[in-house]
């Protein structure tokens, strides 16, 4: 695997924290930007926990975390205190060598700060700065604090899942965070395209809500289109049968199976013989739903779901074998595509990286660095960048500007 320089020469300097900002900066490190994540040691990224306490300090919770040992390789790290003026002028320095600048906090952190896009301008003119907000940097809401969860509920997500009986369903997935981080590298590439061909930086405003609204587009549509909500159906289809999530053999085992079409349905009811010659067309299957489902359950319970999967697929019949998350570590074909890499971390050792999903020339971008532990690159970072002297840098650990370990607030 050779290490992609797509990006190479690019510079962005990254606040953000969980996992929307930290998503978009991992897209852009995969490519070879360099991406320098910026924390403090009592105010660290909140996907290395929620809330610090000495005894986690001191059993190095900071650096067990998978979340955020996932989503943030390829980095380096570096710790400033923002709320002090000398920690705030080393970020502004870095911003000043710098092509991006991201954040994702809520919206009264950056003023607090004394920082914004017009700030990191004064220093960098054609700075570009990517503020992901829940619901964007301007409007009614502009200050509420919100998560992914948050988010999704307030795009309607919830309203098109699930079943109707039951109130809304929450994913617990935070889809919002991971979309809006999708869409953050996007912009943040164009912007960067931009700038490279004008000179000229611009402020990206990015609403995690509105990245989400392309998924329940389909309930927006039928809403203006027939004036009614759509039906949360669960598993099952109003518009095609069979269409669901069915048992097999063994503890929680399942195969997913989608009849799309009449040429499906034929070959389905081939493979399977007598049990379901006593149904008949779409429409008559829609009408039978409970009756079809229960055949099809006993049919695929005695089936191994992975051979059975094979045997679908064989009859082109659109069919998937769930996985569970060891399953997945395992799994032939993300083995056979090298999805899967490897890399010793400090306190956690060997670990499992999911690839970028997807190869160049048919080879995985590779992944260089595993996530850095907190202030890892303070050294490097302040020496070779910001041409700090050993003293100087001494004497910004023993006021507290950076370190390589939380702190508890002060009482």
């Amino acid at each position: 695997m050779k290490a992609s320089s797509s990006l190479k020469g690019i510079r962005i300097i990254d606040l953000s924290m969980g996992w929307a900002g930290p998503l978009a900066a991992r897209n852009l490190a995969d490519l070879g930007a360099d991406v320098i994540k910026v924390e403090s040691c009592e105010n660290f990224d909140w996907w290395r926990s929620w809330e610090a306490t000495q005894e986690w300090i001191d059993e190095d919770g900071a650096e067990k975390s998978p979340a955020f040992n996932s989503v943030n390789r390829n980095n380096r790290n570096i710790t400033l205190d923002l709320s002090h003026p000398e920690g705030r002028e080393l970020l502004l320095k870095l911003v000043g060598r710098a092509n991006a600048v991201m954040e994702n906090f809520s919206g009264g952190v950056l003023p607090k700060l004394d920082l914004s896009y017009e700030v990191f301008k004064k220093v960098k003119e054609d700075i570009i700065l990517l503020s992901i907000h829940a619901f964007g940097s301007s409007g009614p809401w502009e200050m509420f604090r919100a998560y992914g969860s948050t988010a999704e509920q307030s795009s309607g997500l919830p309203h098109v899942n699930g079943i109707s009986s039951d109130p809304p369903m929450m994913h617990h997935i935070a889809y919002g965070d991971a979309v809006a981080g999708l869409n953050g590298a996007s912009a943040l590439l164009i912007a960067l395209r931009h700038q490279a061909k004008t000179g000229k930086g611009q402020f990206i405003d990015l609403s995690q809500v509105e990245s989400l609204l392309p998924l329940v587009a389909h309930g927006i549509t039928e809403f203006t289109a027939n004036g009614k909500e759509p039906e949360r159906n669960g598993n099952r289809s109003e518009f095609f049968a069979p269409h669901g999530v069915y048992p097999c053999e063994g503890e929680d085992k399942w195969i997913v199976i989608q009849i799309l079409n009449e040429d499906q349905w034929l070959s389905f009811q081939e493979l399977v013989g007598a049990p379901m010659q006593q149904f008949g067309n779409l429409e008559d299957r829609l009408s039978k739903l409970e009756d079809l489902d229960k055949t099809i359950s006993e049919w695929t319970s005695s089936k191994e779901a992975q051979k059975l999967m094979y045997v679908l697929q064989d009859a082109k019949i659109p069919a998937a074998a769930t996985h569970t998350m060891s399953t997945l570590l395992n799994d032939p074909h993300l083995n056979s595509r090298k999805f899967w890499q490897y890399l010793d971390r400090a306190v956690v050792g060997n670990q499992p990286n999911p690839s970028a999903p997807f190869k160049v020339n048919g080879e995985r971008l590779p992944i260089k660095t595993p996530a850095p532990t907190l202030g890892q690159h303070n050294q490097e970072i302040l020496t070779e960048i910001l041409e700090l002297n050993q003293k100087e840098i001494d004497r910004l650990e023993n006021i507290g500007i950076i370190g390589t370990k939380p702190k508890m607030p002060p009482p």
